[in-house]
C-alpha cells in the first residue's frame, strides 16, 4: 500500500474518532439532561426525575390528607398539597448538582376542584366545617347529585360530549352546589380551578388552563371549527355570572398540555430547589398522563395510537382510548379534541370504584385479619386461589368462581350507563369465613371488574371505535389474576408496560416538550414511552367468561327492577329473573316476582327461569 493512502486512511480514522468523541459527548449531554414529573393522586402526592430517553431514576411519595366530613363529601387542602410536592421536587432532584439540568416540570393531578380568592388564598368548600384550609372538592365527591340531574334535565347541547350526561363528579354541577348551598364562599370566589391547573399556577404564576382538564371536565368547547366557553349553557343552568370578566373566574387561557407556560417563579423554584430556568409545561389529567404513556407503548409511530384502550387502574379505573375522527358514544365521556393526544379524539369511560372495591371486600371480610404478616393480602390471596385450584383439581382458576357472581358498581356506575345510583351486588353467599370464602369472593369481584370493561368495550365498538389491545398500569395491574382475568374476559392482549409508573412518565413527557427537547407532546411520549409485557387470551375459559358476563348483565337489569318495583308499586315491573345460588353447583330454585293484576292483587310469576339457566349456566 502506497504512503499516499496509509496517510489518507490515518487522516480518515482521526476523523472518525472525532465522530465518535462528537456522538459521545452529545449522549453524555443527553443523559445529562432531566425532567421531572409530579402526580397528584386520591391519597399521595410523588414525583420522579426521569432522564431524556423515559428511564425513570427516583421517585418519592408523600401522603396527603383526604378530609371526609359526611357521606359523599370529600375535601383536600390546597397547601398541604403543594408543600409536599415541593418537598418530592426537591427529594428527587437532590442529587442533581447542577439544577440548570433539570430542564422541564410537568404536572397531572385528580380532576378536583381548587377554590381561591382575589387575593389567591383558600375558600371554604366545607361545608361540615366552615375551614378555609378545605377548599377543593375532590374528584370522588358526590355531593352535587340533584345539581346534576338538574343539568342533565336541560339536555343542552355541550352534554354530547359527555355522553349524554354530565357526572356529579364533573365541575359544572359542584359549581352549581357552591353557589346554591355556600353563599359566602360563592361571593368571596374569585377563581376556579381544576388541581392540574392550580399546581401550574404555583409553580409558574400563570392562571390558564389546560385544555385536557376544561374540555374533560368543564364543558369547554374544542371540536375543531369552534373554541371557547358556551354562554347559553351557563345561562341555562344558572351560571352565567361565571362569563363576567371575560370568563376570569374560570379560564380565560386554555392551553394544550405539554404547551410550554414559562419558567419557575422566584419562589417556587426556591421551594423547589430547582433554577428558575426550569420550563413548566401545560398540565394534564392524572388518568390522562397515565394514557398519553401507555398508548405510545411499543408504538412506532402516531397511527399506531389508534385503536389501544388504556386503563389506569388506582382508586377508580379510566378508560382511554383515541381516534382520528370524531365518535359520539353513549354514556361514555368525549370526543376531545387534542385533550391527550395531540390531533386525536379522545373518549374516556370509566368504573367509579377498582382499587377501592376490592380493597373494601377484603376488608370487611372476616378472614382478611388471617393473612400472614410476611405477605400482602393480594399476594396471599393469590396464593391461595392457586392451592385451593390444587387441592380441589380445578382445571383452571375462573372456574372457582361458577356459583359466585359479584356486580361491581358499589359506587355507582361511570360508563356505559352514567347512573350513580347503582349499587353493588353479590349472588352466591353462604354462611362459610374461611380464607376460601375470601379468595374466592377476590377473584369474583376481579372478575367482576374485567365484565365491566367489557361492558364499556361493547359500548365503544358500538359507536365506532375498534379496540384490538388493552394495556394497563396502576395498582391493580401488579397483579397477574388482574392481567390475565382482563385478557381472558375480554378476548384480546393485555399490554402492561415496562415502565413501571406511566402517569409520571406522562407527566415527564409535558416537561420534555415544554423544554422544546421534543417538537411535541406525541413525538416525546414515542420516544420516552418503552415496550410492555403482553398476556394473551386463554381459548379454554372463553365460553365460562361468556356465560359469566350474561350473569353480570343480568345482574344489572335485576338491580334496575328492584328500583322500579320499590319506588313505585302501581307500575308493572318490568319481568326480570332473580336468581339463587347456593353453594352446591346447578342447585338453585325459581325466582319470585310481584306483578299487578287487573284487580290490584299482587300474584306470582315465573318468567323464563328454566330457559335462562339452560342458556345461560348449565
Amino acid at each position: 500500500m502506497c504512503i499516499h493512502k496509509i496517510v489518507e486512511m490515518h487522516k480518515l480514522a482521526q476523523k472518525l474518532a472525532v465522530v465518535k468523541i462528537f456522538l459521545f459527548l452529545v449522549a453524555m449531554m443527553e443523559e445529562e439532561a432531566y425532567y421531572v414529573g409530579v402526580d397528584v393522586g386520591t391519597s399521595s402526592v410523588r414525583a420522579a426525575l426521569v432522564q431524556r430517553g423515559g428511564r425513570m431514576l427516583t421517585l418519592h411519595t408523600i401522603p396527603i390528607t383526604v378530609a371526609n366530613p359526611s357521606t359523599d363529601f370529600y375535601e383536600q387542602d390546597s397547601e398541604e398539597i403543594w408543600k409536599a410536592v415541593c418537598a418530592c421536587v426537591k427529594e428527587v432532584t437532590r442529587g442533581v448538582s447542577d439544577k440548570s439540568k433539570v430542564r422541564g416540570v410537568g404536572f397531572d393531578a385528580t380532576c378536583s376542584l381548587v377554590v381561591l380568592d382575589q387575593e389567591l388564598q383558600p375558600v371554604t368548600v366545607s361545608s361540615h366545617t366552615g375551614k378555609d384550609n378545605f377548599n377543593i372538592i375532590m374528584w370522588m365527591d358526590h355531593r352535587a347529585k340533584e345539581e346534576a340531574d338538574f343539568i342533565n334535565s336541560h339536555n343542552h347541547k355541550v352534554l354530547q360530549y359527555v355522553g349524554g350526561k354530565v357526572s356529579l363528579e364533573m365541575q359544572t354541577p359542584k359549581l352549581l352546589w357552591l353557589k346554591t348551598h355556600m353563599k359566602d364562599s360563592w361571593t368571596r370566589a374569585a377563581h376556579f380551578l381544576d388541581l392540574p391547573d392550580y399546581l401550574t399556577f404555583r409553580a409558574s404564576g400563570s392562571l390558564s388552563r389546560s385544555l385536557c382538564s376544561t374540555v374533560c371536565k368543564w364543558t369547554y368547547l374544542c371540536d375543531g371549527r369552534t373554541q371557547g366557553w358556551d354562554h347559553t349553557y351557563f345561562k341555562t343552568i344558572g351560571l352565567e355570572d361565571l362569563a363576567q370578566d371575560n370568563w376570569k373566574k374560570i379560564g380565560q387561557t386554555v392551553v394544550a398540555p405539554g404547551t410550554a407556560l414559562g419558567t419557575l417563579t422566584t419562589e417556587a423554584a426556591q421551594q423547589m430547589g430547582l433554577a428558575t430556568t426550569t420550563r413548566v409545561a401545560g398540565s394534564i389529567i392524572d388518568a390522562h398522563a397515565g394514557g398519553l404513556a401507555m398508548v405510545a407503548a411499543e408504538a412506532k409511530k402516531s397511527q399506531d395510537l389508534v385503536g389501544r384502550l388504556a386503563l389506569i387502574c388506582g382508586t377508580s379505573t379510566c378508560h382511554m382510548c383515541v381516534s382520528e375522527a370524531a365518535v359520539f358514544c353513549p354514556g361514555v365521556w368525549g370526543p376531545y379534541l387534542s385533550a391527550m393526544v395531540a390531533g386525536r379524539w379522545l373518549n374516556e369511560a370509566g368504573q367509579s370504584a377498582t382499587g377501592a372495591l376490592v380493597d373494601h371486600v377484603i376488608n370487611t371480610h372476616p378472614a382478611a385479619t388471617k393473612c400472614p404478616p410476611n405477605k400482602s393480602v393480594y399476594e396471599w390471596l393469590e396464593g391461595e386461589v392457586l392451592r385451593i385450584c390444587q387441592h380441589e383439581d380445578v382445571a383452571n382458576p375462573a372456574f372457582l368462581t361458577n356459583d359466585l357472581h359479584v356486580y361491581p358498581d358499589f359506587h355507582g356506575n361511570r360508563s356505559p350507563l352514567a347512573d350513580p345510583t347503582m349499587k353493588g351486588m353479590i349472588s352466591g353467599l353462604s354462611l362459610d369465613s374461611s380464607e376460601r370464602s375470601l379468595a374466592v369472593l377476590y377473584l369474583a369481584t376481579i372478575q367482576a371488574l374485567a365484565y365491566g370493561t367489557r361492558q364499556i368495550i361493547e359500548q365503544l365498538t358500538s359507536s365506532g371505535h375498534t379496540i384490538t389491545t388493552v394495556l394497563m398500569c396502576g395498582g391493580l395491574s401488579q397483579s397477574s389474576t388482574f392481567i390475565q382475568t382482563h385478557a381472558d374476559a375480554l378476548g384480546v392482549p393485555v399490554l402492561v408496560p415496562q415502565a413501571q409508573h406511566p402517569v409520571l412518565l406522562g407527566a415527564a413527557i409535558l416537561a420534555a416538550a415544554a423544554a422544546g427537547d421534543y417538537p411535541d407532546t406525541t413525538t416525546a411520549a414515542l420516544a420516552m414511552a418503552h415496550t410492555a409485557t403482553a398476556s394473551h387470551p386463554c381459548p379454554s375459559v372463553k365460553r365460562f367468561h361468556d356465560k359469566k358476563y350474561q350473569v353480570f348483565k343480568r345482574m344489572q337489569s335485576d338491580q334496575k327492577a328492584y328500583c322500579q318495583l320499590m319506588s313505585d308499586k302501581d307500575e308493572i315491573c318490568t319481568p326480570a329473573i332473580i336468581v339463587h345460588f347456593s353453594a352446591q353447583k346447578h342447585h338453585y330454585h325459581a325466582p319470585q316476582q310481584l306483578s299487578a293484576d287487573n284487580d290490584g292483587a299482587m300474584s306470582v310469576v315465573s318468567d323464563g327461569f328454566e330457559r335462562f339457566m339452560d342458556e345461560v349456566l348449565l
